[in-house]
């Protein structure tokens, strides 16, 4: 199935799994949302040049929440173009100081060049882009802070990691003791609520199914919400996967090491046992991986390998 048009001078770059997906608007002010990882920088680089006509720089970048693979690839689109950048208000703060206490870069495990910002964004406001103009919708549920984009006119929603064509995000609040799963069923009755004909996701291709869409984000939401450690097992498993997808290849020492000192993955292990009982868990993680195709394992060098 091919994926719906886009309206003109609006590029979707679809990046996989460990970048989010760029969305760029062409005009007298080309702008981008999200940016993808730090080690895709110079993909990213070449994807916004290539699409850019001759000499035009990028103007305005925006993120729509600072989630590594959303943000990673700031650093180097603010030193290529010197772009105005817009993030999440309530990430003002931790931003300015990089308050790595307060940013998810250390706690998940994950790298991020630093970064600056020119302007910040709340739901509720407005802003134009591509010609068009855009509400700023609060969307909490993955990210407490995280924010979606939409054009009432052409009935767009660039929905980031809220809503994508089969789920939606890791509700990591959850795993720190804060409510997330609440939030995320309010982020999905408001799409509900909009006149959506297409949605770009922060991941997969951009998609017109809208109710169907909404139905397995439901769907996925009572079946995590029902036993919240399948939350935290998802979690794992995603962490575990986007480390090795960053790295290509990782001895399952430095997985543990990461496991003992990252936040979230403590977190997310604690839920399902006793500190103790950590390194045989993760040793059941990758063997389920393994099992499912999402990585390879080697018992002779006890190494894991992207696939």
């Amino acid at each position: 199935m091919t994926s719906p048009a886009l309206p003109p001078g609006l590029r979707v770059f679809e990046r996989g799994w460990l970048s989010s997906n760029n969305v760029l608007f062409l005009g007298d002010a080309p702008a981008l949302v999200d940016s993808g990882y730090v080690t895709h920088s110079d993909q990213t680089l070449a994807l916004v040049a290539h699409a850019l006509p001759d000499g035009q720089p990028l103007a305005r970048l925006v993120n729509t929440h600072l989630h590594s693979d959303h943000c990673g690839g700031n650093a180097a689109l603010q030193a290529r173009y010197d772009c105005r950048t817009w993030i999440p208000a309530a990430e003002a703060d931790p931003v300015r100081d990089w308050d790595a206490r307060r940013l998810s870069f250390e706690a998940t495990g994950q790298r991020c060049a630093r970064f600056a910002f020119d302007e910040t964004l709340s739901p509720g406001d407005a802003m134009t882009l591509g010609e068009r103009e855009w509400r700023v919708l609060g969307a909490p549920g993955h990210d407490p802070h995280a924010l979606m984009l939409y054009n009432a006119t052409d009935g767009i929603l660039i929905s980031g990691d809220a809503l994508w064509e089969r789920g939606f995000g890791v509700i990591f609040p959850e795993l720190d003791g804060e409510s997330g799963f609440a939030e995320q069923a309010a982020v999905l009755d408001l799409i509900e609520q909009l006149d959506v004909a297409l949605v770009i996701p922060g991941h997969g291709k951009p998609f017109d199914d809208i109710g169907g869409a909404l139905a397995a984000a439901r769907g996925r939401l009572e079946y995590l919400q029902s036993d919240p450690v399948r939350n935290a097992r998802n979690a794992l498993k995603v962490l575990i996967v986007f480390r090795l997808m960053a790295e290509t290849e990782l001895a399952c020492t430095t997985l543990k090491t990461t496991l003992d000192s990252a936040r979230v993955w403590r977190n997310a292990a604690a839920m399902l046992a006793p500190p103790s009982g950590w390194p045989e868990l993760l040793d059941a993680l990758v063997a389920e991986l393994a099992k499912a195709g999402a990585l390879r394992y080697e018992s002779a060098t006890d190494r894991v390998y992207a696939v």
